[in-house]
């Protein structure tokens, strides 16, 4: 190429050569003996090839540094991880600058200082760990005056107040030159973006603003972070504001469907045990109902066994306190009328159970009360008018009128049909026993389509049946346990007719006397089961009936053999039990007096012999000596 023409220099601009090579033409020129005026244009043109070249390099960095901010601003458009884009940031202004370091601290508003927050290039472990107070080094500087600040020698520049925990670290860094930015969000300074070499060197304007967009960068950046953060937050509080909502209006609902069902409980005439199963259905667990005693009305599910004395201290703390009470899986609360103790309502769950359940457990407590009244006031209205009814069959008043029986009717009693009588006998106590038995005596006798009245401390129930023995020892156990003492039953018939009514009263009550006169207090009995005592205090005297019950297969074997088993227990018993004096005065053997006892024995059955049966035995032997019967003649043998 000849290097008298100025084309030599389009091929250095075109290889990027340095500027060094671009004097090379005209030394070449000049040792070629070229005219001045080829040397000068060939100086002219190597001018302007350097200023090409000076433009195309700057505009090659700028190009650069603008693909750099782009990818930063596309890093915030895609802002991920905050702590990933100030990373790049700081390391992209190391790389811009050709700085040995660069670094970025952030503003501490509790501490009222800076700290770093992230370095590139750095190796000091002291310098990573500086927190630089406001006003001390350049960068505390920087970040006090909102000011950028480049020292091409930290440790020679007088601008700044020098720390000597600061002055440590920079050195341990090996830093001299220090160029710090600082990071604006709007006119609050929340950090500086620092680049800084190990060697002195000054920074050029356009650094420092290229420093500043990157900083501006981060600034947004950091911005950006807080707002994600603060709407993530924001929407965390929102998500549980609406999870509490939700909660709360399904708690609020599922108290309203409660309430709803209970309500319809009441309105339709439900019992204790449909609110038991309404509690459970909704809350779930195990629901028993306790009456005021603590004896159990009605259970949904298996509560399992219960500590007495604790469920009791439970119900009387939830008494006291208005509301439920916990005792570890078991939750109780009261049922009570005003200042009276109704009962108690023990659920056992082991879910959770808000105050909201612990509501709906109150709500059913509350309309357990109202029902256990409503079912008092009903019983005392039909027991009063079953006991009037019995009032006037035991006057024997109108016992034969047509009104009698219309009235009978109503009540679902049938007068004609054979009736049980049965006086109850209890010991006189507080008002509250008196109103239990009332109310039992009146469910009892509704149930069974009978008759009750309390007179003092007896309470009479005309109740249908065959069978007087069992229905006395029945309400004697019954009552008994719902009062929680003992109560004495004694029972006459079975009759039939409004007349026989009185009667049986009379007959029921002398056998209930009798009961607690033989030491038998807490028993049920008939005055048949009585023994001889009853045929005492039985209304017809029934000889008959206690003959057939004590002798009466003796009796019928002789009227069937003709045999003399009758007459030979007469003198058995007359020769107080002796075998051998009952054999001469019969005139018979000894063996003939065994054979004929062992058949009585197995007439009788075992246990004829014990004393309670032999007192039976004689004294219906007697009556069967005066009582005018039809005998057979009577043979020796058996």
């Amino acid at each position: 190429m000849n290097p008298m023409s100025c084309t030599v220099f389009l091929d250095l601009l075109a290889r990027e050569a340095p500027p060094v090579e671009f004097e090379a033409p005209l030394v070449e020129a000049r040792a070629a003996g070229a005219p001045p005026e080829v040397l000068a244009e060939l100086d002219r043109a190597k001018l302007a090839a350097l200023r090409v070249r000076a433009l195309l390099e700057h505009r090659a960095r700028r190009e650069t540094e603008l693909s750099a901010l782009f990818e930063t601003a596309g890093d915030l458009a895609g802002l991920r991880d905050v702590g990933a884009v100030l990373e790049a940031i700081v390391r992209r202004a190391r790389r811009l600058l050709h700085a040995d370091i660069s670094y970025m601290t952030l503003h501490d508003a509790e501490r009222g200082d800076t700290y770093m927050r992230v370095t590139d290039g750095s190796v000091s472990a002291a310098f990573r760990a500086l927190r630089l107070p406001m006003g001390a080094g350049l960068g505390g500087l920087v970040a006090q005056t909102g000011t950028p600040y480049a020292s091409p020698d930290y440790f020679a520049d007088e601008r700044f107040r020098h720390r000597t925990h600061i002055d440590v670290a920079v050195k341990e860094e090996a830093l001299v030159a220090i160029l710090g930015v600082p990071m604006r969000l709007g006119a609050q300074i929340i950090g500086v973006l620092f680049a800084a070499n190990r060697t002195a060197r000054p920074f050029a304007q356009e650094e420092v603003a290229l420093v500043a967009s990157l900083a501006a960068h981060a600034a947004v950046a950091l911005d950006n972070a807080r707002l994600l953060e603060e709407t993530r937050t924001a929407l965390g509080e929102l998500s549980s504001a609406n999870r509490l909502i939700q909660a709360r209006s399904a708690a609020v609902e599922r108290a309203a469907q409660a309430h709803d069902r209970m309500t319809g409980l009441v309105v339709r005439g439900g019992g204790v045990e449909d609110v038991a199963a309404v509690v459970t259905d909704i809350l779930g667990g195990a629901l028993m109902v306790l009456d005021a005693d603590g004896r159990r009305l009605a259970a949904v599910g298996s509560v399992g066994d219960l500590d007495e004395a604790e469920v009791a201290g439970a119900a009387a703390a939830s008494s006291g306190l208005g509301r439920t009470v916990q005792r570890g899986d078991l939750w109780v609360a009261s049922v009570a009328s005003g200042a009276e103790i109704l009962g108690t309502l023990v659920l056992r769950t082991h879910d959770e159970v808000s105050g909201t359940d612990q509501r709906i457990l109150e709500r059913a407590a509350l309309v357990t009360a109202l029902l256990l009244l409503f079912r008092r006031t009903a019983a005392a209205a039909e027991g009063r008018v079953r006991g009037e009814l019995l009032d006037d069959l035991l006057t024997g008043r109108e016992v034969h009128s047509d009104a009698l029986y219309g009235r009978a009717r109503l009540l679902g009693v049938d007068l004609d049909a054979p009736h049980i009588l049965v006086v109850a006998r209890h010991r006189a106590g507080d008002p509250a026993p008196r109103q239990r038995t009332a109310f039992w005596a009146s469910s009892d006798a509704s149930s069974r389509h009978g008759l009750m009245a309390a007179r003092g401390e007896e309470t009479i129930l005309l109740l249908p049946g065959v069978d007087p023995g069992a229905a006395a020892k029945r309400v004697a156990k019954e009552l008994g346990a719902s009062l929680g003492t003992p109560v004495t039953a004694g029972a006459a018939g079975a009759v039939q007719g409004p007349a026989a009514v009185a009667g049986a009263y009379r007959e029921a009550r002398r056998c209930a006397e009798a009961l607690l006169s033989l030491g038998r207090a807490g028993e049920g009995a008939s005055c048949d089961e009585l023994g001889f005592v009853g045929l005492l205090l039985g209304r017809d005297r029934d000889v008959a009936g206690f003959l057939e019950s004590s002798i009466g297969p003796v009796l019928a074997y002789d009227r069937r053999r003709g045999t003399a088993l009758v007459q030979t227990l007469e003198t058995y018993f007359g020769a107080a039990a002796s075998l051998s004096r009952t054999a001469e005065r019969l005139h018979i053997h000894v063996n003939t007096v065994t054979q004929r006892l062992d058949r009585v024995g197995r007439l009788l059955g075992d246990g004829w012999q014990e004393p309670d049966r032999v007192l039976e035995i004689q004294l219906a032997l007697r009556l069967n000596r005066v009582r005018p019967l039809t005998r057979r003649p009577e043979r020796s043998g058996d």
